[in-house]
């Protein structure tokens, strides 16, 4: 289907639900409310890449499947289209917090087969966000990270003229050192991938649901990595919760910089600017430990 489809005609076609009156035209970001007999409203979002659409149910369901945080239901999917229940949002409270951290720490205990392991039915080419993704699978952390998840960011980085060679060596300096600043060694977790607080909703019936994931299987500092780097509402509480349901490693606060070299490397190659400047800050922070 090309993007031309009416996102109302979309919905009827991948739900077999018919459409009622009412719902919203499509805007500049993609996405539009339709309203379905017998299911309510569903959001309709046209993906960005090919497949990715499919990716991004595909990451939907395996997160569900685990049964801890909340993900909004996923009605249809093809290679260019996702349909899912659109969320009513409400207040971040310090109860919804807590429960999230409990959530979390049960989303990731629940595991995955392997580093960079892709969700059932997901492509091992995905997405994170607009960039892409290779969920390329590793029996070892460190070596994984460096070679699916910063480095080949960083190469694209340099290409591109966001980062210079000096930088750029400073973050290899990094990889190089892995094994010894990644911490104790931990069983692959089963990643949101992309938990910016943009991707957090807070329910109007009080409970915090996940939306466009990134899942793969990697470590669970990194989820918790980056829900740090662009804030989260009552953030010491979900980490505080999170501490009491599934203690974390010594020393984690001292590998945060580590694990946002890969989201900070992505907007790197994204947007450029100023996040090639805070990639190289979180390498140096990683070297301190």
């Amino acid at each position: 289907m090309t993007g031309a489809e009416d996102p109302a005609d979309v919905a009827a076609r991948l739900t077999g639900h018919r459409v009622l009156p009412g719902s919203a035209p499509r805007g500049a970001s993609g996405l539009a409310e339709v309203t379905l007999d017998g299911v309510g409203t569903v959001v309709v979002k046209r993906g960005s890449d090919p497949r990715s659409a499919r990716a991004e149910a595909a990451g939907l369901r395996w997160l569900a499947g685990a049964d801890a945080v909340r993900l909004p239901e996923v009605r249809g999917a093809d290679d260019d289209w996702l349909i899912v229940d659109r969320v009513q949002t409400g207040a971040a409270t310090p109860e919804a917090a807590e429960e999230f951290g409990r959530e979390l720490a049960a989303l990731h205990a629940a595991g995955a087969p392997a580093f960079g392991a892709p969700p059932p039915g997901g492509p091992a080419d995905a997405w994170i966000g607009r960039a892409p993704m290779a969920n390329r699978t590793g029996d070892r952390w460190p070596r994984w990270y460096a070679e699916h998840r910063v480095l080949p960011y960083l190469r694209e980085a340099v290409d591109q003229g966001a980062m210079g060679t000096g930088d750029a060596a400073l973050v290899e300096r990094v990889c190089d050192r892995l094994p010894e600043l990644a911490g104790p060694d931990r069983p692959p977790a089963r990643l949101h991938g992309d938990l910016w607080n943009g991707n957090v909703l807070w329910g109007a019936d009080g409970h915090v649901r996940l939306i466009d994931p990134a899942a793969h299987g990697g470590h669970r500092e990194t989820d918790l990595a980056m829900l740090r780097l662009f804030g989260c509402p009552h953030l010491d509480r979900v980490l505080d919760a999170y501490d009491r349901a599934d203690p974390l490693d010594d020393g984690w606060r001292g590998r945060v910089g580590l694990h946002q070299l890969f989201p900070l490397l992505v907007h790197t190659v994204l947007f450029g600017g100023g996040y090639a400047a805070q990639a190289v800050a979180a390498a140096r922070s990683a070297l301190r430990g």
